[in-house]
């Protein structure tokens, strides 16, 4: 009986193994007293890529293990009503409609701001909140690593042209399971 216990707990214990998401202003006040790049899933409630990247890749144990240690992790509705402090600035989405929280709703500020056109979108900021790049549209597990390492420091600043670029993307090896 104590090793079925044991095998239950276990199995519920990996599978509750997720992405610890926090909001935007709390990365930034985390990143100030342990620097770490952030990720930002840009998202919206009506998005069907964004639930699959919620439901596929956002589950990879291997994704969720590296985000946890490398990364600060934001879920943020790009159509959402939160209200950001960044870069001495405070965004709002003042044409938000409660009515609307479900399907289409006016763009957040913060989401202008960062340049995001399509949903999802996942923006990456560097140790020191500056924009690093946003990729937009699905992304496998496999195919997110190669951000994730690109940008866990500032090691991506050596990657600074097309060539280099090309030339870290063909020599890629994912390490990730799919």
């Amino acid at each position: 009986m104590k090793l079925y216990t044991l095998i239950l707990l276990s199995s519920i214990s990996l599978g509750a193994q997720t992405i610890n998401w926090v909001s935007m202003d709390e990365a930034l006040i985390l990143q100030e007293k342990a620097p770490k790049s952030i990720m930002i899933d840009m998202y919206t409630a009506w998005c069907g890529p964004c639930k699959l990247l919620d439901k596929n890749t956002f589950t990879n144990k291997d994704l969720i293990a590296f985000v946890n240690t490398h990364y600060y992790a934001v879920k943020f509705n790009a159509e959402g009503n939160d209200t950001v402090h960044y870069k001495e600035q405070v965004f709002g989405n003042p044409n938000y409609d409660p009515k609307k929280a479900k399907r289409r709703n006016s763009s957040h500020q913060f989401s202008q701001y960062l340049g995001v056109r399509a949903y999802p979108t996942i923006v990456f900021l560097g140790e020191n909140g500056e924009v690093i790049a946003p990729i937009p549209g699905y992304q496998t597990a496999p195919k997110l690593e190669l951000y994730l390492q690109l940008f866990k420091d500032e090691s991506y600043k050596e990657v600074n042209t097309q060539e280099a670029f090309n030339a870290y993307y063909q020599s890629f090896k994912p390490s990730f399971a799919p």
